[in-house]
């Protein structure tokens, strides 16, 4: 299998919470002491934390599962339950995070963001809570709540400075391994690089260092951003480059001049993301080895076009100029939307306050939603103080109201989780 997968899924699933304790007191002398009973713990929740130490997302293919730990239940004596241990899952800096619906919900673009990814569930209450002036012994107490459990999409989109962009065996292999001490793979024919390549090059040295990291895309062909080729596998890395190179193929081995390469790069660019074309470029003759000098000296007047640069990777013409260039185009793009600090954390939460009323079928609606649901999770909903205890509570948070507003008519059922009752309005 391949060392670099920028596609896969991962299953998480939040700890529960442990469930609160029904306990009484027991002193000698006392028949009925008072109640006890400690509170469960939280469970663990997931976050998703974007690293630089960690180049694909191939932990993920064979191992998509990942889980927290939950709460402890409570105990007697008022002891409360343990908490459930967070769990931190690091994921390639550039990840993005979509819903199997394909929906963003989550772009860890920079080192250190972070997102709660499933969030634990609440330890219950224990039955000491649930005691007042009316109710001298509750006899229940709270269920721990289920943590959040989800399956993702996980798309990693490659965070470089400059990507090369060109037709397939055009030379950007070639350069970046000579501008940088990446080693991909080099052959002469077309779609060797069935994978991006990442090269750090750095100028200067001691103190006067600068360095800037350099995408090798594979190659792009007419058509690409309609999923002809390698297209629409790679064309997402291009997305975050603050530069682009277009590299084009000066010896014509694709059957295009360099012109149509231009041409059609643009073109299939433009189709996938409009706005890349806005970003700073540099048009680049490469092969210029396989050309006359005069040709070299002046390639407007023979292609057609205007190139910023003809270089050879092979024989290293004008490679220095190109490296120190773009140095400059990166320096200032960066100074003018400067990248968020690896402080920065990022939290995107999927539940959703409050409830909704839904009619079921006819005589029948359900009640969802997490403050709902918790009023009715109790260990023991047969006793009369529990059942009090319910029915205040969701007349305090409005159920009441809500189902008159769904047209709920006395002798309707109404289920909130796995509790069902018969609605009456009085």
């Amino acid at each position: 299998m391949s060392g670099f997968v920028d596609k896969a899924q991962i299953h998480i699933k939040a700890g529960d919470g442990g469930a609160g304790s029904v306990s009484f007191r027991r002193e000698a002398h006392v028949d009925k002491g008072g109640p006890d009973g400690g509170d469960g713990g939280d469970g663990g929740s997931i976050y998703l934390v974007a690293t630089d130490e960690m180049a694909s997302l191939l932990s993920f293919v064979d191992q998509p599962f990942r889980r927290a730990t939950s709460g402890v239940h409570g105990m007697g004596k008022t002891r409360n339950g343990q908490n459930g241990k967070d769990l931190v899952v690091t994921v390639p800096t550039g990840t993005v995070v979509k819903t199997l619906d394909d929906e963003v919900i989550a772009d860890l673009a920079d080192p250190g963001a972070r997102f709660l990814a499933a969030k634990g569930g609440e330890g219950g209450r224990g039955n000491t809570r649930f005691l007042a002036n009316k109710r001298r012994a509750p006899s229940f107490a709270e269920q721990g709540e289920v943590g959040e459990e989800f399956w993702f999409n996980l798309e990693l989109k490659l965070r470089a400075d400059v990507a090369l962009v060109g037709f397939p065996n055009a030379g950007k292999s070639t350069l970046i391994s000579v501008i940088s001490r990446a080693k991909p793979k080099i052959a002469d024919y077309p779609f060797t690089t069935l994978k991006p390549n990442l090269g750090v090059v750095r100028l200067g040295s001691g103190d006067d260092i600068s360095e800037y990291v350099v995408a090798d895309i594979p190659g792009l062909i007419e058509g690409a951003s309609e999923g002809r080729g390698l297209g629409l596998e790679f064309l997402r890395h291009i997305e975050r480059a603050s530069v682009l190179v277009f590299l084009l193929d000066a010896s014509e081995s694709q059957g295009a001049t360099p012109k149509e390469q231009l041409v059609i790069l643009k073109h299939e660019l433009y189709n996938y993301m409009p706005e890349l074309l806005e970003r700073p470029t540099l048009v680049v003759l490469s092969k210029s080895d396989t050309l006359d000098a005069e040709i070299v000296a002046d390639p407007s007047g023979y292609f057609g076009i205007e190139p910023d640069f003809a270089i050879s990777s092979l024989t290293t013409f004008h490679l220095d100029g190109l490296v120190s260039r773009l140095a400059t185009m990166v320096s200032n793009s960066k100074s003018a939307a400067p990248r968020q600090l690896e402080s920065d954390t990022i939290v995107i939460k999927l539940t959703q306050d409050g409830f909704n009323v839904t009619r079921e079928y006819d005589r029948r609606f359900r009640v969802s939603g997490r403050i709902a649901e918790r009023a009715v999770a109790l260990s023991d909903v047969t006793t009369p103080d529990a059942l009090e205890y319910i029915q205040t509570r969701l007349k305090h948070l409005g159920v009441d109201r809500a189902l008159v507003r769904a047209g709920a008519t006395d002798g309707d059922e109404v289920a909130i989780g796995d509790f069902v009752f018969v609605y009456s309005r009085d």
